[in-house]
């Protein structure tokens, strides 16, 4: 994490900006230390899969909570510090801020920063550079195989994503610069699009630049959706395979569906805006966040719309955020498979399949387990929004924005937001990139503090 804190420094010292030069580069000297100071204690040979979670969700809390002092000061609230750089390290994109145009270029950097850094880093590079072959790191990938072996391939798969996601940035910054951005705003909205985060440095996104830019940013944010391991080999095998993955043609698919839903809701209310609608279409599946008009200004029913699309979200083994599209092809498998089960000999035997490979049990539980969770934990925090008198719409929208991790707001998220509903979006966001068990096995200590189990 020190690296997160240590690179804003040297915009905050371009820009003369030396009180929160100051900040960060604190912050960043006391990971080192902190983070030296505890690596040196021995990994356990016995981790448990609950406690490989908590280790995933105090990540990311940890990283949070370390960015609110330099966050607080280009004049922010604690709480509202908190809220941004939660939205920064879980690349959601979500803002209570009135306006971001006037605030500080590192400020404006350190959140796309975060979104670029959050969306790789901890994650991936953490298994790939820091963890050493052992138990634990079998534990840690969820992966159960030999060590070394594991370790090897973890790192060498990271190595790949590293590049694909440093090409992506770079080929995006240069794109977007030539479609007309000046280079900062380039640089800025690239990281965030990359990491599918979503920060901008403008309240309107029209303010960017020409149509060029939305439509590099709309590129990218594609790219940013899809497995970057897939990108990778299709660099190296040819880009038939981007074609042929059942994955990246379901979110093509599904950013063509919520197009013509968005068109068809615009054509009822008033003219049809082909523009807006495209935009906001990649922006939601992929759960970016960036939006070229504003949401509350939108027909009810294409915030509906909208709130599915987030919800089905990009694919695996991207930034993205929202439950997955392989989740939710793995359901509808499941599905067809009940509806097949009515029409067959009740001795017949028929198996769940998904791009030609057989489901196994655990698959389909973990599938619908995470559904499951994801739809109570979305009801759950929209209680909160309703007992304080939100417009249901508006609230059921911010919350699956929030737990989706795309970043587009309804205008809920604001200043004047109750202190208690921001910590319910923090925790939201939390859960979406954690995914909702890791976050309540963190918040309940009775699964994992003290507790063991006899491994075999």
């Amino acid at each position: 994490m020190a690296p997160m804190a240590a690179v804003p420094v040297l915009v905050a010292l371009h820009g003369e900006a030396y009180e929160s030069a100051n900040r960060f580069a604190l912050v960043a000297l006391l990971l080192v230390i902190g983070g030296g100071g505890l690596a040196r204690i021995a990994a356990p040979q016995k981790i448990q899969i609950n406690e490989a979670l908590v280790v995933t969700a105090l990540a990311f809390l940890i990283a949070a909570a370390s960015m609110v002092w330099p966050l607080m000061a280009d004049g922010l609230a604690p709480l509202d510090a908190l809220f941004e750089a939660t939205s920064g390290v879980t690349t959601t994109g979500l803002s209570v801020l009135p306006t971001v145009e006037g605030h500080s270029s590192t400020f404006l950097f350190a959140r796309a920063w975060l979104q670029w850094y959050g969306g790789l880093a901890i994650t991936v590079l953490a298994l790939a550079f820091i963890l050493a072959p052992s138990v634990a790191t079998r534990r840690l990938a969820g992966i159960e195989t030999d060590a070394a072996e594991l370790v090897t391939g973890t790192r060498w798969r990271a190595r790949q994503v590293l590049a694909v996601y440093v090409a992506l940035t770079l080929a995006g910054v240069a794109l977007l610069w030539l479609a007309g951005a000046a280079p900062f705003d380039a640089l800025i909205h690239i990281l965030a699009a990359v990491s599918t985060g979503g920060f901008s440095g403008y309240d309107r996104l029209s303010s960017l630049g020409p149509w060029p830019t939305l439509a590099v940013l709309a590129l990218i944010m594609l790219f940013g959706a899809t497995s970057f391991s897939l990108q990778y080999r299709a660099w190296s095998m040819g880009s038939r395979l981007l074609y042929a993955d059942l994955e990246v043609r379901a979110l093509w698919l599904g950013c063509l569906i919520t197009f013509a839903a968005l068109v068809a809701c615009f054509a009822f209310a008033g003219p049809v805006r082909l523009a807006d609608a495209a935009f906001l279409a990649i922006s939601a599946q992929t759960t970016t966040g960036f939006a070229n008009t504003p949401v509350s200004e939108l027909p009810a029913a294409a915030q509906l719309v909208l709130i599915v699309s987030m919800g089905i979200g990009g694919d695996m083994g991207s930034t993205a955020g929202g439950i997955k599209i392989l989740r939710w092809l793995v359901l509808i498998r499941l599905l067809r498979l009940l509806f097949a089960r009515t029409a067959v000999p009740r001795h017949a035997v028929i198996e769940p399949y998904v791009a030609g490979r057989r489901l196994n049990d655990v698959e389909l539980e973990a599938a619908i387990g995470i559904v499951t969770a994801y739809a109570l934990a979305a009801l759950l925090s929209w209680l909160p929004f309703l007992l304080y008198g939100v417009d249901p719409l508006a609230a059921l929208f911010e919350v699956v924005s929030a737990l989706s991790t795309c970043g587009l707001s309804a205008g809920v998220a604001s200043p004047e937001l109750h202190p208690l509903l921001k910590i319910v979006l923090c925790a939201d966001m939390l859960m979406g990139r954690v995914e909702v068990m890791a976050f309540l096995i963190l918040v309940y200590p009775r699964t994992w503090w003290g507790r063991t189990t006899e491994e075999t």
